[in-house]
């Protein structure tokens, strides 16, 4: 009597349960197989090498031309101050321009609300497209607005409608572009693929300092406030027509395709995800709240390190160590370019080693190497600053060149672009955009020029934690979706593996 009072109902189920099992095992055994068939070969995604690497180009290309765009504004920063608000302090007028930068990011949650559900509903490409042409109709609206002393309070009023407008379709592309190679790529080369992703971006910001500082040696400073300014904006339009062109001649993923065919034949738990609603927020919230926590903590250190690096650090050099600005503009764009020629070989080390070891490497050396870099910065050589830079950005290109392929893998398909969106865009609004105006704002404060090293440092440890709690996805199917393979080996060996061994 003693034994059964303290026997909790639960505990007297799984007694039952395992009597049962032992009683009739054959019985069970089918159900299993019936919940957890096993695969087919019509299952597998044999992935077309030619088709992936159209992906990819696409992807990045058009992620290049979106960071293009919005890195024009941030190595602009100083201009746009003198002429878009009234004359005043220095560090007044770079605050406005900085606030008017994280404007951006206030809608950016909004975009992926919007576009990531929708990319879900009717497929990845339309959406990608939408996005691109959005960006550039709002980039190239800035460089038309008319200066402060031509049109007075309406020209920051427009210059923060066109922002906006950036913004909200700047939602929507992260989530869409990663979500697209990671879909095409097979899933033994994710992280090598996914790293053109960022690639692009690197790209999409060195040629948008290139050109800034390219034109500021060749106008000088006055004709760039007069009128120079505007011309890499307006440069967006043609860019963005290019991208939109490259992503509409390709074809949907085969995961969001077989998502839609009805006969894929899945385990009984994947098919469950993937018949639900599709781009259902309120599910998404629901469902996978846990997740979108994790994920919002991961971006927020990223962004928050990637930032500081790539958008706030020539202003840093320009009016916190008083270099020219084309000069601090240069030793970025060296930096750039190195981490151009390896982020590539980063994928591909997440895919033998995994994920998390390259992304733990590149929050501890933001949070170890941050404060020494920033004190070879202040030292002010051309040799100390670009060492100081080089250990920054051997630090982020960890993260770079592995978070497109590890972001996507934490979602299933059916709300892989909805999830990512809007975790991803929570995050950059939170953290991201803000990063310029919040490290200004700190050394105006405190007086100190360390205050970006600490920042840095404080996210650093945040990523930390983030990544010890994520999943290993590395080599492995993406949630919802069968597996991906190069090769019809691959898919037979895989469909072998399964097979029953045989009993004498």
């Amino acid at each position: 009597m003693e034994r059964e009072a303290a026997t909790s109902p639960n505990e007297n189920g799984q007694e039952s349960d395992a009597a049962a099992i032992r009683r009739h095992p054959a019985l069970f055994r089918a159900i299993r197989r019936r919940q957890n068939p096993r695969l087919r070969r019509s299952d597998i995604t044999v992935t077309d090498e030619a088709a992936v690497k159209r992906a990819v180009k696409a992807a990045s290309l058009g992620n290049a031309m979106e960071w293009f765009d919005f890195g024009i504004y941030a190595y602009l920063a100083g201009t746009i101050g003198r002429v878009f608000f009234p004359s005043g302090s220095d560090t007044a007028q770079l605050l406005s321009s900085f606030a008017t930068f994280a404007v951006a990011f206030l809608v950016r949650p909004l975009g992926g609300m919007v576009f990531g559900p929708m990319g879900d509903k009717i497929g990845r490409k339309k959406v990608l497209a939408l996005t691109m042409i959005l960006m550039a109709i709002g980039t190239a609206a800035i460089g038309l607005i008319p200066s402060y002393d031509s049109i007075g309070f309406w020209a920051p009023v427009l210059l923060i409608v066109f922002r906006l407008l950036q913004g909200f379709s700047t939602g929507g592309e992260y989530g869409g572009a990663s979500t697209f190679i990671a879909e095409y790529a097979p899933d033994k080369r994710r992280g090598f693929f996914g790293s053109f992703l960022e690639l692009g971006t690197l790209a999409g910001y060195t040629g948008a300092a290139s050109l800034v500082t390219a034109l500021t040696a060749w106008l000088g400073s006055d004709t760039m406030d007069a009128w120079g300014w505007r011309i890499p904006f307006l440069v967006a339009a043609p860019l963005g027509i290019v991208g939109i062109y490259l992503r509409l001649k390709l074809d949907d993923t085969p995961a969001f395709l077989k998502l839609e065919d009805s006969n894929v034949h899945v385990s009984e738990a994947a098919t469950a995800v993937e018949t639900t609603a599709r781009g259902d927020l309120a599910k998404i919230f629901r469902t996978h709240w846990r997740m979108l926590i994790l994920c919002i903590a991961l971006v927020g250190a990223y962004n928050i390190t990637d930032y500081m690096l790539l958008s706030y650090m020539p202003t840093y050099l320009s009016d916190e160590l008083h270099y020219s600005e084309s000069h601090g503009l240069m030793i970025l764009v060296a930096t750039m370019v190195l981490l151009m020629l390896i982020i590539n070989q980063v994928g591909r080390l997440s895919d033998r080693f995994g994920r998390k070891p390259l992304l733990m490497a590149g929050m501890i050396g933001f949070f170890v190497l941050s404060a020494p870099a920033f004190v070879l910065v202040q030292e002010g050589s051309l040799l100390a600053v670009s060492a100081g830079m080089l250990m920054l950005g051997l630090s982020l290109v960890c993260l770079l060149g592995t978070m497109s392929a590890a972001l996507p893998a934490m979602f299933p398909t059916n709300v892989r672009y909805g999830s990512l969106s809007v975790g991803y865009n929570l995050s950059a609004s939170l953290f991201g955009g803000t990063t310029p105006l919040v490290i200004t704002a700190l050394i105006s404060v405190t007086g100190s020029d360390m205050m970006p090293a600490y920042y840095a440092m404080a996210a650093a440890l945040i990523g930390v934690v983030a990544v010890a709690c994520m999943k290993e996805t590395a080599q492995q199917p993406l949630e919802g979706s069968p597996p991906s393979v190069q090769t019809d080996e691959e898919a037979a060996e895989i469909v072998e593996a399964q097979a029953p061994t045989p009993k004498f």
